[in-house]
């Protein structure tokens, strides 16, 4: 089977001490990616770890998809305890990265422990240099880069970095790369301020050696040839159909629909896109970099769900307003969806959607923790009561745009995923619309039968992101393409995306949670039988929890555990 190599290179930005160990063994049975970045957080994380402390620790890895020249590789995988949501959580983002920290030569990069002193790590194919970083406390994303550029000559797509957001511990804080790419759902990027570690960098010249099939350059050519409205408008190509179904959250969740979505839509953002943008070795190029002049705003995007947290949510219908804070959080390096969705609960609880003034000088607030920028920076969970809002969260984490009052598939996979209400960890949205050819095609409504679906569709979501193989590629790919890129049986590598989610869950139920943690906002006819249908077919008991036996090696936290 094709995998990942490497050893784990260990940082402990601490005791300013680097190590490596051989996990030859995880990279076999856990591919990549999100797949070995469970794994060891798993085995090696406390299991009652301060997310914000220095037990927690964050993984860098990638996978062999990163050694082709194929489309949709272009990404690489985060995994650390979540300052948002309590539990296991890794974040996948896109860009040009992946190939940088492949050349390094390490199948995993371990960042532990926490500095004094703000720091910035230099990661190489031949060790690991510390860098004072004092100088870039309170530095923007841009500047950050620009720093490391004519410091180093390191561009920013060699840089893993955090703006303010990060530094103030923003509960929803992203890391950044390529400037605009973002490690964005769950708040690793407080992490990383946690542990005082202002960037990251990655370069070297002693790629492994992963042998991918040439088959792959057939998918490489569809890409680049096949017509897809992606290319166009991105993800917000989706928001017509979204709104037309009754589907598309707004004013902070209390209507699912939106008179201004013409203002927002793909068209919109389609007439402000002035040239092509990709990921590392992608034709596919669904990127979105657009810009107003009249305005003075650049950015890259937005796409749908951050359309759908900064505009119909927030009552805002002009594109180059939600353009505005798009490039906002990219400066300051903050989750979109989180933020926006934040700030339309603030502006539930004072009666001012659509005030985009105020909306902007949220963002900045919440990224200083100045004001009430402090108690949003804690996130919708832990601030709705004081704004006086329903808690429109799963897990601590906020809803994205794909709606689950109307696409009832969706809403189960957002109240059983363990990362929370996130649309990407089964992307059952995309059956439901659907977005997927009539075979594959499920009703939006009901429940019937959609249980051992998602668990398929979890399944083979974590394989992508173990492989790492962008969810975009969903039209290009087949179990047949699936066993040619890995050398081995679609079986088998859905088994292995089984494990994965079933690692994230027992590290989970550890922190205490299990189904009551299974919840919606909101009611769908059939959820409970659902529930215990999805629970069944994992193989996990009645509660939610993962059975022992089900799990070797217990965990860094185990011994703890059982006291």
């Amino acid at each position: 089977m094709n995998h990942a190599k490497g050893p784990l290179l260990t940082i402990d930005v601490g005791e300013r001490e680097t190590r490596t160990e051989n996990v030859d063994d995880v990279l076999a049975s856990f591919i990549g990616g999100r797949g070995v970045g469970t794994k060891l957080a798993h085995d090696r994380i406390p299991f009652d770890a301060d997310p914000l402390g220095p037990d927690n620790s964050l993984f860098f890895t990638t996978g062999p998809m990163q050694m082709s020249q194929m489309s949709f590789t272009g990404r690489m995988n985060v995994t650390g305890v979540s300052p948002l949501t309590g539990g296991l959580l890794s974040s996948n983002a896109g860009g040009f990265m992946s190939r940088h920290f492949a050349d390094t030569g390490y199948g995993a990069v371990e960042i532990a422990g926490e500095s004094d002193d703000p720091v910035v790590l230099h990661v190489t194919d031949e060790g690991v240099e510390f860098e004072d970083a004092s100088d870039l406390e309170g530095a923007t994303v841009p500047e950050t880069c620009a720093y490391i550029e004519d410091e180093h000559g390191l561009e920013s797509e060699h840089v893993a970095c955090i703006g303010p957001a990060g530094e103030n511990r923003v509960r929803f804080a992203a890391i950044m790369t390529t400037e605009e790419r973002a490690f964005g759902r769950g708040g690793l990027g407080a992490v990383l301020g946690a542990k005082n570690v202002k960037a990251v960098t990655f370069d070297g010249d002693s790629p492994p050696e992963i042998d991918i099939p040439a088959d792959q350059m057939e998918i490489h050519r569809e890409a680049a040839t096949t017509d897809h409205i992606m290319k166009e408008q991105g993800t917000v190509s989706v928001m017509d159909l979204a709104n037309e179904m009754d589907g598309l959250p707004s004013y902070y969740f209390s209507e699912q629909s939106f008179e201004g979505a013409d203002g927002i839509n793909g068209d919109s953002v389609a007439e402000k896109k002035y040239k092509k943008g990709t990921c590392s070795a992608c034709a596919f190029a669904c990127k979105l970099p657009t810009r107003d002049e009249e305005a003075g705003v650049e950015t890259e995007g937005p796409e749908f769900e951050t359309a759908m947290a900064f505009g119909s949510n927030a009552g805002i219908d002009d594109i180059v307003d939600v353009m505005k804070s798009n490039e906002l959080c990219d400066r300051y390096g903050i989750d979109t969806i989180s933020t926006g969705n934040t700030v339309s609960a603030y502006l539930a609880s004072e009666d001012a959607f659509g005030d985009e003034e105020l909306i902007l000088d949220l963002v900045e607030k919440i990224a200083h923790r100045e004001g009430v920028g402090d108690l949003l920076a804690e996130g919708i969970d832990r601030a709705h009561e004081e704004l006086g809002v329903e808690n429109w969260t799963v897990k601590g984490m906020d809803f994205a745009a794909h709606e689950g009052r109307i696409l009832h598939g969706q809403g189960l996979s957002y109240a059983v995923a363990n990362r929370g209400a996130d649309h990407m960890y089964a992307t059952f949205y995309s059956v439901e619309y659907p977005l997927v050819g009539k075979d594959e095609a499920m009703e939006p409504t009901g429940l019937e039968g959609k249980p051992e679906r998602l668990v398929e569709r979890e399944n083979l979501m974590a394989l992508n992101d173990a492989g790492v193989v962008c969810k975009f590629s969903r039209d290009f790919m087949s179990p047949e393409r699936y066993e040619m890129l890995f050398d081995a049986d679609f079986e088998d590598l859905l088994a292995i995306g089984d494990r994965i989610v079933e690692l994230e869950r027992h590290f989970n139920n550890q922190r205490g949670i299990a189904r009551d943690a299974d919840r919606l906002p909101y009611d769908i006819p059939g959820f409970e039988e659902a529930l215990d249908e999805y629970y069944a077919v994992r193989g996990w008991n009645e509660d939610g929890t993962v059975p022992d036996a089900n799990v070797s090696g217990g965990g860094a936290g185990a011994a703890s555990a059982d006291d």
